[in-house]
């Protein structure tokens, strides 16, 4: 049993409920370069702490949904772009305050070059070339970024797709991907090879030793043979482990990616999306990065259509983990959608919310919730979008409308939302951990940009509380420093900021 038995969680016997809430009409369009990507990068970019979506449009210009949520706490977003993130040809995008002045930046993955903007004031955002980050007219699918020890700017990692100027592809011509690197003067290029056509990229310090390492999830439907996933060690040299260092390798048409301490060792399992199934793995030893798949017994697989009739595979994209009716128990949305018109998967394949048990079994709750629709998704989010201590839903669409759900659960627990802050260049403490004390159990929560599918959220952490009204918390800054513990009240949405050996909250 992979999660022990917890006595504090609250039994909700209703489930959860989402509302469909009308939004601005958004379809993520294209033939063969846009089968994969369609990601929303959820941020605030105006300084109200309600969240701004910047959606994906592939063959469509990108948008800027701005949050115009009403003091009655309806929650709405109205289209508001600027001119100069109004791109088509975007992928994906993720948020991520690359100089460390305080104000998110955006990241934007694209088939072709690749583009940066700085964030400005109330949503404003300008081109930006940063000196030795140079993109190339590649098929960039997956993101990360992580901060180093002694450097100044974040390292960045760009995973690309099929390399489209291959005569023999596009099976077994995935391109290969690159980590860029900053020397205090400008940005330096190390192509990592080989590459397997990465849909997803998270850096993790997936065993607490201070260095983050770099995962990708690859897509086997054009590597074909001869690949798998990958774990690339960020020494002064990246170095990819192999059965020789004791990595067990993965095979899979793998898609997406989420990490969550979800046994309270306070070590991360990871969620690895697939056209096939879906895969839920522990890690088994510290001394070498080691995961196994979690048996099927624990209800993750996903592997089939659970509305509809298809009883073909089904195809998995984005992943997150979030405790959606505040039990205390972190839950599990997928993303799903045929590719296409792939004869050997299912056409009709619902998105997947995967509520976890007392006992640890997961079980699939979708079509009650509402939630169940059988667009080909990409892209989503689970995120609190208006603040009321609820994970609502943004869900990407190909060739569909976007969708955004507000959670309407009437039965929930407490809960407690924090956002990180310390003095610069880390300004969000990417890389840090939230640890969470409720008497019993200890949350552990790495602060991470990357994974998903094709976009990343930048925000509060949420956790569910179920029946505590009162936990310790304490941040462990990305230096390894750690906080003194201190008590807050349940049911607040909280900044922490760094100040020496103290954390300060503030209520907002």
């Amino acid at each position: 049993m992979l999660l022990a038995l917890m006595l504090w969680p609250v039994s909700l016997s209703a489930g959860p409920v989402f509302e469909r809430v009308d939004a601005p009409n958004h379809i993520y369009a294209g033939g063969w370069e846009h089968f994969v990507g369609g990601g929303v990068a959820v941020f605030d970019c105006d300084g109200d702490h309600l969240p701004e979506l910047f959606v994906a449009g592939g063959t469509n210009p990108a948008r800027l949904l701005r949050n115009r949520t009403d003091e009655a706490g309806t929650l709405a977003f109205s289209e508001n772009t600027p001119e100069t993130l109004a791109l088509k040809g975007v992928t994906g995008a993720y948020p991520v305050d690359l100089d460390g002045d305080g104000i998110l930046d955006l990241v934007t993955l694209r088939v072709g070059e690749n583009a940066i903007f700085r964030g400005g004031a109330d949503c404003t955002f300008e081109s930006w070339r940063l000196p030795g980050l140079v993109q190339t007219d590649a098929w960039t699918t997956a993101f990360s970024a992580t901060w180093e020890a002694g450097r100044d700017w974040p390292t960045l990692a760009f995973g690309n797709y099929v390399d489209r100027t291959d005569p023999d592809g596009p099976f077994e011509a995935c391109d290969s991907n690159v980590l860029f690197r900053h020397d205090g003067q400008r940005y330096g290029a190390t192509s990592l090879e080989p590459g397997f056509c990465p849909l997803s990229a998270l850096f993790s310090d997936w065993d607490r030793d201070g260095r983050a390492d770099l995962r990708l999830s690859n897509d086997r439907h054009y590597y074909v043979r001869g690949g798998a996933e990958q774990m690339w060690v960020m020494g002064s040299e990246p170095r990819l482990l192999s059965e020789d260092d004791g990595w067990i390798d993965h095979e899979l048409w793998g898609m997406g990616i989420a990490s969550r301490d979800l046994d309270f060792d306070g070590l991360p399992e990871v969620f690895l999306t697939s056209m096939g199934d879906q895969r839920l793995q522990r890690l088994v030893s510290r001394d070498v990065p080691r995961w196994e798949d979690v048996p099927y017994e624990m209800g993750t697989t996903a592997h089939r259509p659970h509305v509809g009739g298809d009883g073909r595979p089904s195809t998995g994209w984005h992943v997150a983990f979030g405790d959606v009716q505040n039990d205390g128990l972190d839950d599990v949305f997928i993303a799903k959608g045929n590719v296409d018109q792939m004869p050997g998967s299912a056409m009709d394949d619902p998105n997947s919310l995967l509520i976890q048990e007392i006992e640890g079994k997961f079980v699939e709750m979708a079509e009650g919730a509402g939630i169940a629709t059988m667009d080909r998704s990409r892209g989503a989010a689970m995120v609190d979008l208006d603040m009321d201590g609820l994970l609502d839903l943004v869900v990407v669409n190909r060739r569909a409308p976007l969708e955004v759900y507000r959670n309407a659960t009437s039965e929930a627990g407490n809960w407690l939302s924090i956002e990180l802050r310390q003095d610069l260049p880390n300004t969000r403490a990417v890389g840090g951990f939230l640890e969470i004390d409720t008497g019993d159990k200890v949350f552990v929560r790495e602060i991470t940009v990357g994974g998903g599918h094709a976009g990343g959220s930048a925000g509060p952490e949420h956790f569910g509380l179920g029946s505590v009204e009162t936990v310790r918390l304490r941040v462990v800054w990305p230096d390894g420093i750690a906080s003194d513990w201190i008590q807050v009240p349940a049911n607040q949405n909280l900044t922490a900021s760094r100040d020496g050996s103290h954390v300060i909250v503030r209520a907002y």
